[in-house]
């Protein structure tokens, strides 16, 4: 009987498969550096995890890392600690109870019983009243209740509620005005479902609607189809793929400007882009040039262009320097390296990796590059400039820049996309901007130039 007195606790419950394979995937982001949904996938499929399991412990993960800066927050406010001087497993456990307490509809007592069971079997007994006593501090508020207890001002209260860092908050509000700005940083909060994209001339639209994907609203060669993408035959045969709606009429704006050939893609690793153009290329007869800097992403063009007809070929180098003679192409797209401010659904903790001063830095290489697509361009080319991010320092900047410094021209893009509503923006509106909150795409920005012909 003392015995059994000695042990009147409730036995243990063991963690979930799913909060498992989650906390090893959230430890890999937070000591490794990786990638949230390169390491959730990895640790699902080591736990041989399926269906629901698999589904919420994706939940967990991309929640966990999208809330990092707010889970921290209110971490510090719970704990009496800042996180970092928490250990990290600890810190890691206690997002995921920020995550699953603020902003999913686990009940409360699971948890907190689920994140001190983790605790138990993850670090150790010595953890669990720490994490007990945290977690339940945390139930004290809902979101916005915690927003409105540590926000120090409108701006800071929005930051915390909608997930993002004050910095990127400032620049969409500057962008969209508060209230507006509010529903596009919502919009990165929401996971987006695949989009797939047809390789023209080898698969139309109506095959993947037949594999069940519904039409994308203005791509003519786009579908999104929920699960996994290599499902849909025509995927995997390679005559399709995956690609964002945005990505796509981005693509079709510049193929819609160039009146003449070859084409060049001036920075096309993964190769999205590139095929749909050299695809759009083919019909008219023209040849398609992709440049990638690194070899194993030029790699990944290749393998995209290779089921595609026509004339293409992939060549590795820098854009900045490259290997032909001036005023050879007759269309070019610059989809530049940028912050990826415009894809955070995509990537949850990407918007906790990037800084302000990394848009600057950014910056040059975008002019670099502008620069050498318009020495590419032969008179009376078309010039594609593309980032996947909203910022001014990376569109409207640069494009100002280019139109004051380089022999270029502003077409106006969105009458060339009228299909697309509700997307013109700056230098008189002759610039493209896209939304997720409006368009269902990533925030891809695109200003089309023309090269002067003398």
């Amino acid at each position: 009987m003392a015995h059994q007195q000695r042990r009147g606790r409730r036995p243990a419950t063991p963690p979930d498969p799913a909060r498992t394979a989650a906390f090893r995937a959230l430890m890999a982001v937070e000591s490794e550096g990786a990638y949230a949904n390169l390491a959730v996938s990895e640790a699902i499929s080591r736990a041989h995890l399926s269906g629901r399991d698999a589904a919420f412990a994706t939940e967990l993960v991309d929640g966990t890392a999208r809330g990092l800066g707010t889970w921290d927050a209110v971490l510090a406010a719970a704990s009496g600690r800042r996180p970092v001087d928490l250990q990290p497993a600890v810190r890691t456990v206690l997002r995921m109870a920020c995550h699953q307490i603020l902003a999913t509809r686990v009940p409360v007592r699971a948890a907190v019983d689920t994140s001190v069971s983790l605790a138990r079997a993850q670090i150790g007994e010595r953890v669990t009243g720490l994490v007990n006593a945290v977690s339940r501090k945390i139930a004290r508020h809902d979101l916005d209740g915690w927003a409105e207890e540590l926000g120090a001002d409108p701006l800071e209260r929005t930051a915390l509620r909608t997930l993002h860092p004050r910095w990127i908050v400032s620049e969409v509000t500057a962008l969209l005005g508060a209230e507006e700005a509010e529903k596009a940083l919502a919009a990165d909060n929401l996971a987006p479902v695949p989009t797939l994209v047809v390789r023209p001339g080898l698969a139309e639209v109506p095959e993947l609607v037949e594999a069940g994907a519904t039409a994308c609203r203005y791509s003519p060669y786009g579908a999104t189809r929920p699960g996994n993408p290599a499902e849909v035959p025509a995927v995997a045969q390679g005559r399709a793929g995956v690609q964002d709606e945005g990505s796509q009429l981005v693509a079709l704006a510049l193929a819609r400007a160039a009146d003449q050939g070859p084409w060049l893609d001036l920075c096309s690793g993964p190769g999205g882009k590139a095929a749909l153009l050299a695809g759009l290329a083919a019909d008219r007869d023209h040849d398609l040039v992709a440049v990638e800097i690194h070899p194993h992403r030029a790699d990944m063009v290749a393998r995209a262009l290779a089921p595609l007809p026509g004339r293409h070929q992939v060549v590795v180098a820098d854009g900045r320097r490259t290997p032909w003679n001036p005023g050879t192409f007759g269309a070019v797209l610059a989809d530049v390296p940028c912050s990826g401010l415009g894809s955070l659904r995509r990537r949850p903790e990407s918007r906790w990796r990037r800084k302000p001063g990394d848009l600057q830095d950014l910056q040059r290489l975008q002019k670099e590059l502008l620069a050498s697509a318009v020495d590419s361009a032969a008179p009376g080319a078309a010039i594609g400039y593309v980032t996947c991010s909203p910022a001014a320092a990376e569109t409207l900047d640069v494009t100002g820049w280019a139109l004051e410094t380089l022999p270029v021209d502003l077409l106006d893009a969105p009458a060339l996309m009228p299909e697309v509503p509700d997307a013109a923006t700056g230098l008189g509106g002759r610039c493209l901007q896209l939304w997720p909150h409006r368009h269902g795409t990533d925030a891809m920005f695109c200003a089309l130039l023309r090269k002067h012909h003398r």
